[in-house]
């Protein structure tokens, strides 16, 4: 995603200037861009990043102890655009700036496009063998961040911490550095990096097999077959980044391809995710495009999509929620029913319309009214009345029958 030079200001910090004929992130998208982004996908946070201010003169690189270090380094982007800080200074607190703007959006409905640096290119863009250190430091500590308030897609069951598509995220950025440290013979870190891989692949594959023996929790099965897989994916999209010489050639045959071939490691977990995912999970892993315009949506974390197809709470809560109103509804629903036509085979959106339609009762001809002559009349396509007419209890035992 191409971005502006960074601007300068005299803002100073305790640190070298940096050189004036290179910027390490001339190249990226600007800090205070990021920052416009996260306030457009999430403006709920607005509030609690006052409660969790920035320490003067801190380089972000050095932060994120506490469960929300991320919230406090959203606001380090003038820290880095203002000219203070030398070149790797100002890579190192770039590629923190990153990591916080996607652990506070990539649950959300406009996820920031930092992916790709925050896997590959910032670490690539790395000579030394220290700040790639101290980038590794600051991932793991990252690691520790809580998701409360930015995602309501993740599982719990056997006390090892909640699951999420966001230690996907996570795993792709240890691949990343993984894929360094072994490219610049860094045994030791090399070594770190592949064992905090190995620690969290472990910790989901336990989640994931507690719900399989846990009589009753067949939805809980089927969610983490979702997360599990697309964490995989993220994995594999990490080791994308590394070298094709004989150095990387055991670390990728460790950890890449776990929801395809390779199917040895880890009990074979993450091949029978892989299995359940494929057979009942695959057509709700598209990105919900058709919500990403409903800027309504974003005003509360209390309406964050949670994994899909299980969206009738969800829908409920678009009917009842005080952050709404009846134009507002009227637009999520059209937005649902398109969702419907144009994406094959999925059930969320059905599942949602139920759940909106079901507890918006009486005022539900309201909401229809306000919608585009079009969505009314695609409203009464009989196909979509009869996927919305299953009631949940029935949808749900349909579904538990394939978590085996």
């Amino acid at each position: 995603m191409p971005g502006r030079a960074v601007e300068r200001s005299t803002t100073s910090l305790s640190t070298q200037p940096a050189s004036p004929s290179y910027n390490p992130i001339e190249n990226h998208i600007a800090p205070s861009n990021l920052l416009g982004l996260v306030r457009n996908t999430a403006p709920f946070l607005e509030q609690e990043m006052a409660g969790h201010p920035l320490p003067p003169g801190a380089r972000l690189i050095e932060l994120g102890e506490h469960p929300r270090a991320f919230l406090a380094i959203l606001q380090g982007a003038e820290s880095i655009e203002s000219g203070s800080l030398d070149e790797q200074a100002q890579l190192e607190d770039y590629f923190a700036y990153c990591m916080a703007c996607h652990h506070a959006t990539v649950a959300t409905y406009v996820p920031t496009d930092v992916d790709s640096k925050i896997r590959g290119l910032l670490w690539r863009q790395n000579r030394d063998r220290e700040p790639a250190r101290r980038m590794f430091d600051f991932t793991t500590r990252a690691l520790r961040w809580s998701i409360a308030g930015i995602s309501k897609r993740a599982t719990e069951l056997a006390g090892v911490g909640p699951v999420s598509g966001h230690n996907g995220e996570q795993l792709s950025v240890l691949a990343g550095a993984l894929g360094h440290f072994l490219k610049r013979g860094d045994t030791e870190y090399a070594e770190k990096a592949a064992a905090a891989i190995d620690a969290e692949l472990w910790r989901e594959a336990t989640e994931f097999r507690c719900a399989v023996e846990r009589r009753g929790a067949e939805l809980d099965v089927l969610r983490l077959s979702a997360s599990l897989t697309h964490n995989v994916g993220d994995l594999d999209q990490g080791i994308s980044f590394w070298s094709t010489q004989p150095t990387h050639a055991a670390a990728r045959e460790r950890f890449g391809r776990l929801a395809h071939e390779n199917t040895l490691p880890y009990g074979g977990t993450f091949a029978h995710a892989a299995r359940i995912y494929k057979k009942a999970m695959s057509p709700e892993g598209h990105r919900n495009y058709p919500l990403r315009g409903v800027k309504p949506l974003r005003r509360s974390a209390d309406l964050l999509l949670p994994l899909g197809p299980f969206f009738d709470e969800w829908g409920s809560t678009v009917a009842i929620h005080p952050a709404l109103n009846w134009e507002d509804r009227a637009e999520v629903l059209a937005a649902l029913i398109h969702g419907c036509r144009t994406i094959p085979n999925q059930r969320g959106y059905y599942r949602a319309i139920h759940g909106l339609t079901d507890s918006l009762g009486g005022s539900l001809e309201r909401v229809v009214r306000l919608m585009p002559a079009k969505s009314r009349a695609e409203f009464k396509d009989a196909e979509l009345r009869k996927q919305v007419a299953v009631a949940r209890i029935s949808f749900e035992s349909m579904m538990k029958k394939l978590a085996v």
